[in-house]
């Protein structure tokens, strides 16, 4: 097992090094084409090594060709017009992703299949989540070697004298996964969840028994693959686990997490998709159900996904030099182009957000007060010697003043689901419309942070008027809902709020759409495709899971050990019952009004109903809650 093949690097994934590799480790015996539809889903198909190494040239320069209708890419691959092509990708790593539950007879070793990325392509043009991230990569890059040229100053501020001392703009990301881990026949006691997450039990704790091995196999194996994983551990979210009289776990319950080395953006991606697989592969061999969702438990921690975002450029000296660090960290937050990236992504959030933030669940854990980042503000930091790490808004400034080259931006409303692809590169073209703009502006780095954080009614060059994008303050303890809407906009509630961002900001669109990176084509049937996945999930998930609850909320008194209050309460539960799910002669039930909008699109009411539906469910499990704990 020691010598299993994990990973083909890019520098040498070539015909006769591939054809090599496979040849010699005869467990390995399918192909993957591995790519990523707007959706975010990532292809699997088993294609034999036989076939594969029969032509081996022509599927890693020609790939292979499969139908549309079997990816996310609405709009585009019609039913006219289905044919795709996945096409392989040479500039970064193949993994090996092996089933260890089959065994290969002749070998004796788990059987794998070789991964190889892909784009998917329609008519000529790369039109999935890869091909838009390696555009928005090279566009940033080209674009920036421009900035360099057409306003020389902006890199004199940092100490480079010229555009000529320059080889190359690097651009880095990192994300971590977060994720519940339990038994399948394990049943969530919410209230035990909370309490244990209010006195921060878990957080950073010693995992015990299977979870424990489970997580430590995961990092192994991660290793073997060159992920380099830097920590595993617990996360807020969980119980103490069970154990029983033979020193076995018979109840588990936990939140966990797993950081990994930060790389270029596309192999960012792409190791996220692959480490996914290993935990769920890891962790299910141990008897384990893995959760990735946003929200997977109503009351308790969600799971997050933040994504670290920087840039430098590699002088031809060799030396590396962040952008967004000043000359002096200790007179300065940032560079003039940090501040203009830093600006340009709260600028232009809205037209963002949709991309970030695109299913029913993702919104289940955007709650004010959860430390859910719902608010288009930073943190810069209390000083320029005292750096802050603020967990109530959108996007932070992370810094070192004794490291400069560490100086990133963290954005902290993805989730685990969220298409990282499209984040980052949705990132990088927000931040390229602030640098920019503040190139052209040539305004000094004490201007640019006057403006940044500027309050509300005060003019900007760049920035709203009517906006503040600043605050050191917890954003959810220092103002009211009212008062945040007012400084930082209202922050959008249902998919479907977040796409008419999309309609009511068509002024900021070109921040996206800049450098043909996004183009009107793939926005559409991104919308498109979430809008649908919203709406059917409204109406067959939500509602339905929704009249499972009701139906499990059932009246516990009797006459014999009742008081005059389990029958107050119980009569509040039941008209919430009836105004949620049961139509009347007189009213229709808040499911029925859904399921009509949702059928005549009647999106904008669906979306209010969809609001409207959650607060009642919420009050309908507090009272529930409440009422079975006076009952004896």
């Amino acid at each position: 097992m020691k010598n299993l093949l994990y990973v083909i690097e890019s520098s040498k994934n070539n015909k006769e090094y591939v054809k090599q590799k496979l040849q010699e480790n005869k467990n390995i015996r399918f192909v993957s084409l591995m790519g990523v539809d707007l959706g975010g889903n990532a292809t699997d198909e088993k294609i034999p090594v036989e076939v594969f190494l029969e032509d081996i040239e022509g599927f890693l320069n020609n790939g292979i060709q499969t139908d549309g209708s079997s990816v996310e890419l609405n709009e585009i691959a019609t039913l006219n017009d289905a044919k795709v092509d996945l096409l392989p990708d040479k500039n970064v790593n193949w993994y090996v992703d092996y089933n260890y539950e089959h065994i290969d007879d002749e070998t004796n070793l788990p059987v794998g299949t070789l991964k190889i990325p892909a784009f998917l392509v329609h008519n000529g043009e790369k039109v999935c989540s890869r091909g838009i991230l390696e555009r928005a990569v090279n566009n940033f890059k080209t674009s920036m070697m421009d900035i360099f040229k057409q306003y020389p100053h902006v890199i004199k501020n940092i100490g480079v004298e010229s555009v000529d001392d320059i080889e190359d703009v690097v651009l880095t990301s990192a994300t971590e996964l977060e994720l519940w881990v339990k038994r399948p026949e394990d049943k969530a006691d919410l209230e035990k969840l909370y309490i244990s997450q209010s006195l921060k039990e878990q957080y950073w704790k010693r995992t015990r028994g299977v979870i424990r091995t489970s997580l430590e196999k995961t990092l192994i194996i991660l290793q073997k693959m060159g992920v380099e994983p830097e920590m595993g551990h617990k996360e807020v979210g969980g119980i103490n686990s069970s154990v029983s009289i033979d020193g076995n776990i018979k109840h588990a319950m936990e939140q966990l997490e797993i950081d990994w080395k930060y790389s270029n953006p596309m192999q960012s991606s792409d190791n996220e998709l692959i480490i996914r697989e290993v935990v769920e592969d890891v962790f299910s061999l141990h008897g384990l159900q893995v959760d990735f969702e946003a929200k997977p438990l109503h009351g308790v921690a969600g799971s997050g996904e933040h994504t670290h975002v920087g840039v430098s450029i590699k002088l031809k000296n060799g030396k590396l030099k962040n952008l967004f660090s000043p000359q002096d960290m200790k007179n300065d937050y940032m560079s003039e182009i940090g501040y203009g990236a830093l600006m340009g992504v709260l600028r232009n959030y809205e037209v963002l957000n949709p991309f970030v933030t695109s299913s029913n669940d993702a919104f289940n854990r955007l709650v004010p007060g959860f430390e859910a980042p719902v608010c288009i503000v930073t943190s810069l930091g209390h000083s320029y010697t005292n750096p802050s790490r603020n967990r109530s808004i959108l996007i932070g400034l992370i810094r070192d003043i004794n490291s400069p080259l560490a100086t990133r931006f963290e954005l902290r409303s993805p989730n685990p689901l969220s298409n990282t692809y499209l984040v980052i590169a949705g990132l990088y073209q927000t931040m390229l419309h602030g640098i920019k703009k503040v190139a052209e502006s040539k305004l000094t780095t004490k201007e640019l942070e006057k403006e940044l954080s500027k309050d509300i009614g005060e003019e900007g060059f760049y920035l709203d008027k009517n906006r503040a994008y600043r605050d050191e303050n917890d954003v959810f303890e220092h103002y009211t809902e009212e008062e945040r809407n007012r400084r930082y906009s209202k922050p959008p509630a249902t998919v479907y709020e977040n796409v008419k961002g999309l309609e009511n900001n068509k002024e900021k669109l070109d921040s996206l759409t800049q450098g043909d990176v996004f183009s009107n084509k793939t926005i559409n049937s991104f919308v498109s495709s979430i809008l649908d996945k919203w709406s059917k999930e409204l109406n067959y998930r939500i509602i339905q899971s929704n009249i499972k609850i009701i139906r499990g909320c059932k009246k516990l008194h009797t006459v014999e050990n009742m008081d005059a209050i389990d029958e107050i309460h119980w009569n509040k539960i039941e008209n919430l019952k009836i105004e949620l799910m049961k139509n009347t002669m007189t009213k229709k039930s808040l499911f029925c009004l859904i399921k009509e909008a949702l059928e005549i699109h009647d999106y904008e009411m669906a979306s209010k109903l969809q609001l409207e539906m959650n607060k009642k469910m919420e009050e309908l499990q507090e009272l529930y809650i409440h009422y079975k704990k006076n009952i004896f």
